[in-house]
């Protein structure tokens, strides 16, 4: 019989509210916060030495707020330079909140900014069959390895497009976090589709050492509240539950014995530690940062 599962992602608005109630209940964005205010600067160093104009492409940009970040950290470290900021974007919602966001936000006067409604892949595509292949000096892949088909296709493309003294920046959940763990272990019991892929920087260490490549990694400790998970019936853990496991309504439709596994597992110290009365899950991310 076929399982009753599907993945979260077909259906759009369900991922999105899990996904929010994720950001608010984790510290996935405080912590790459601290990294753009703290390191970013370093990385960014020399990206800009001698240009007139620096090129920024940003792939997944959802809704802007670290990418105005990474901006903010550009224009101080280059005063005045014209920054063009392309972003690639494949959610139309994701897009227009983007842009009310550049909206609201002062000092952006020397920032152009560029939506492109597509995927990495449809990018690389176009790209191709316009015979264009435009260099960067800075591109950040933020959180969206995981919706590409071929990660080290995707990955060595856009490599193939960084300027001399350009960085290409990845950041996605680190090997050592709960996520791997969860992964490793029941991801083939769980309803993966083709648009997302089970991949930490493990993986991406994997990928860069055997192509040859120069980078930086750098972890950055975080933690998700997922205490409400083990409440029954509690709506919001239930949501969590969803984003965990990428699983559309995963309390209702997994098999029983699948949900206790999985509700077990994430209270072991491999992907977990209790803290004050709280189970919080391990959600470590790691940054890449590539070298041309």
């Amino acid at each position: 019989m076929a399982s009753p599962m599907r993945s979260l992602l077909t259906d759009p608005a369900r991922y999105l509210q899990s996904f929010r109630l994720f950001l608010a209940n984790s510290t996935e964005h405080q912590c790459m916060q601290e990294f753009m205010e703290k390191q970013l600067p370093d990385v960014i160093a020399s990206i800009g030495n001698g240009k007139s104009t620096i090129n920024v492409l940003s792939i997944g940009g959802g809704a802007g707020e670290v990418d105005l970040l990474i901006l903010s950290k550009v224009q101080a470290r280059y005063p005045g330079v014209t920054i063009n900021n392309d972003v690639i974007e494949p959610s139309a919602d994701q897009i227009s909140k983007y842009k009310e966001r550049v909206a609201e936000t002062s000092n952006l006067e020397n920032v152009k900014f560029t939506w492109h409604e597509e995927t990495a892949y449809e990018y690389e595509s176009r790209m191709n069959a316009e015979k264009k292949s435009k260099k960067w000096d800075f591109i950040h892949m933020i959180q969206m390895l995981y919706y590409v088909k071929d990660v080290p296709a995707t990955i060595q493309y856009f490599h193939s497009l960084l300027e001399a003294q350009a960085k290409l920046l990845i950041i996605l959940v680190s090997g050592t976090s709960g996520w791997e763990t969860l992964w490793k272990k029941y991801g083939s019991s769980l309803p993966l589709d083709d648009l997302c892929l089970y991949v930490s920087s493990a993986d991406i260490k994997r990928i860069l050492d055997s192509a040859g490549l120069k980078y930086q990694l750098h972890e950055l400790p975080s933690h998700m509240d997922i205490t409400s998970c083990f409440i029954e019936g509690n709506k919001n853990g239930e949501l969590l539950l969803d984003f965990l496991t990428e699983t559309y309504e995963f309390s209702k439709t997994a098999p029983p014995e699948l949900k206790r596994q999985v509700i077990e597992e994430l209270r072991k110290p491999e992907c977990s530690e209790k803290r004050d009365g709280k189970v919080l899950f391990n959600n470590n991310l790691s940054v890449i940062v590539i070298e041309p």
